[in-house]
């Protein structure tokens, strides 16, 4: 089946056809007073066409920028859709960017308009507001306060709302002018590069990018994401991995999106809602592995040995599924009982027995998490995609799953590399350009391919595996090449390990900073009786010191004599998006770390 891209309509058409023909059947659901509250489509599409009315009113023109700063929820998804049908361009910004962040994107975008959650976002604005005259009104949706604000520029949400209910007629040919004017080829949104070498770029997006790479999603694995699946968001909506699954591909499948309370809440909802289909960061998954391995680990003996027992069974079933090897009986029997005894009731305690499968994606995972969720009977597979390609390039199938590959590039989409292996693509879903960024657009994009500036691999099945960012590639003074997210990946299998920055550019051997997981070391040190005061006094406890040797030292045996890492550095601190450590994606900033802790680094060498 192809897809005839002169049907494809604008996103506000498309919603507007589709919500109305699914009416009452439920679209969202969030957390009201501590009870999971329902939403219909219907009640989305008449929200969305509220606010889109509001900022008729409030004088905002076709082709505006309209900013949105705040966690994800259903008012998230209506001022998307909501600006949209007003014509204009939606801009999302990650919640935790600083004021001088969110100074940069609102002028760079020249955005009207500012819809920020609660006091926290106000309060940023109100920082940058005398460099912003062109932002004329400010609309929060949590007053706790903001009660008593009294200030021309800002409004109250539910007010806005009810601005555009009062002056709304679901029939009248001026609701539906602007959104019949939007043309599928226009400009839908920005989404900002999370920067991590300098200021973010806008990466422009269009309605036919967006629901061209939905379609084909949905046509490349018929099974990815069924009308009947529920789904947990929690990434940030500003984030094209989140932005495609709980807006996109949400709206053109209809299946529910369940919103998050929290990051902390996220364990608790997971049990609540029970996802049939998960998708995160790798960060999440390690978390969600290494919180398993941990409550195993506090376990009666008797549940520790089974648990043992469960997983060298597991692993032995999984190499030979991975392998292609032909399973015996007997280890087939065994494993039935490894999964009934142990993995399901693992499963269900942290409520994923009911998700058929999960995707990993927006930074590499180890294979070794991967195997665990295979494991424990929940097919992790990862996918490879930009914000520039609206989310995906290439997606491995849950059926013919390659571990270690990234999956075949999805149809209609041509993938090549380059001659320095540099991965280069050009389907109907990349974006036209940067906004404002002629210069970084020719670097992007060259004889009409975009370069990713990731380095891959293909197989000879075209199955492809990611190497590493072309640009944190090491070379050692040996004159090796590196791939250092590889070694990293290996490093945060470890429960004890949250981060890990592999150094060792133009230097004899490899060294690491770590970054320690609190959680499961605050475990550790209960158990061992460690007394300690601060994180920094975990960083140089000797016998903190010990255990993140002994876990480097089992990375050390998988790699290659040059790929280990022979010194090492517990940083002393956490690693903080307002910082300017990572990324809001929690990539790390490279160059910024080797600069900022450059004098330890050195240290490790001398």
């Amino acid at each position: 089946m192809e897809i005839n891209s002169s049907t494809i309509k604008s996103i506000p058409a498309s919603f507007r056809d589709i919500a109305l023909s699914r009416r009452d059947r439920i679209a969202i659901r969030h957390k009201e007073h501590g009870l999971w509250k329902e939403i219909s489509w219907h009640e989305y599409y008449l929200n969305a066409s509220y606010l889109a009315q509001a900022l008729m009113k409030l004088d905002v023109p076709a082709g505006a920028f309209v900013g949105i700063i705040g966690e994800n929820c259903p008012e998230w998804l209506y001022m998307d859709m909501g600006i949209q049908m007003a014509g204009a361009k939606s801009v999302g910004i990650y919640a935790t960017n600083s004021w001088q962040q969110l100074q940069y994107i609102l002028e760079h975008s020249n955005c009207q308009v500012l819809f920020a959650e609660n006091e926290e976002q106000v309060d940023k604005w109100l920082q940058a507001r005398d460099q912003l005259p062109n932002l004329r009104h400010i609309i929060y949706w949590d007053k706790k306060g903001l009660e008593k604000v009294k200030d021309p520029q800002v409004l109250y949400f539910e007010d806005l709302l009810e601005m555009g209910r009062q002056s709304f007629n679901i029939d009248s040919q001026l609701h539906h002018t602007r959104i019949d004017q939007v043309a599928p080829g226009d400009t839908a949104m920005l989404i900002y590069t999370s920067g991590t070498t300098g200021n973010p770029k806008g990466v422009m997006l269009s309605s036919h990018n967006i629901i061209w790479t939905s379609q084909r999603l949905q046509l490349n694995d018929k099974d990815l994401i069924r009308p009947a699946d529920q789904t947990l968001s929690f990434l940030p909506l500003c984030h094209i991995f989140e932005r495609m699954f709980g807006v996109y591909l949400h709206l053109s499948v209809g299946y529910i999106v369940n919103f998050a309370e929290s990051l902390e809440t996220i364990p608790q909802n997971l049990t609540e809602i029970r996802p049939t289909v998960g998708y995160a960061v790798p960060r999440i998954w390690e978390k969600i592995q290494s919180s398993i391995l941990i409550r195993m680990s506090d376990a009666p003996w008797l549940n520790r040995q089974v648990f043992s027992w469960a997983k060298k069974v597991g692993h032995q079933y999984i190499e030979k599924v991975f392998s292609g090897e032909k399973i015996s009986p007997f280890l087939s029997l065994k494993r039935f009982l490894a999964y009934w005894i142990i993995f399901y009731p693992l499963k269900r305690m942290v409520g994923l027995d009911k998700m058929r499968y999960a995707i990993s994606g927006a930074a590499p995972i180890s294979p070794d998490v991967i195997k665990f969720f295979h494991m424990l009977g929940i097919p992790v597979i990862e996918g490879y995609g930009m914000t520039e390609t609206s989310c995906i390039i290439t997606l491995a199938n849950v059926k013919d799953y390659r571990l270690g590959t990234v999956g075949k590039p999805i149809d209609d989409n041509t993938v090549k590399l380059g001659e320095d292996g540099e991965i280069l693509v050009r389907h109907n879903g990349v974006t036209g350009g940067y906004y404002k960024n002629p210069d970084a657009t020719a670097e992007a994009f060259s004889d009409g391919w975009l370069h990713t500036g990731d380095i891959g691999m293909f197989d000879s099945d075209g199955y492809l595996s990611i190497i590493d960012r072309k640009k944190d590639l090491i070379i050692t003074a040996a004159g090796k090449n590196i791939a250092p997210q590889k070694i990293e990946s290996k490093l945060k299998f470890s429960p004890y390990i949250n981060d890990a920055i592999v150094i060792g550019d133009r230097k004899k051997f490899l060294s690491a900073i770590i970054v320690l997981d609190e959680e499961n070391i605050n475990k550790y040190t209960r158990i061992h009786k460690i007394s300690y005061s601060s994180y920094s006094d975990l960083a140089n406890n000797p016998q903190i010191q010990k255990l993140i040797e002994t876990e480097v030292n089992k990375v050390n045996h998988q790699l290659a004599r040059v790929e280990n890492v022979r010194k090492f550095t517990i940083l002393d601190k956490r690693l903080y998006v307002e910082d300017g450590e990572v990324t809001p994606t929690m990539k790390v900033k490279r160059k910024f770390i080797n600069e900022q802790y450059h004098d330890l680094i050195e240290n490790m060498y001398t």
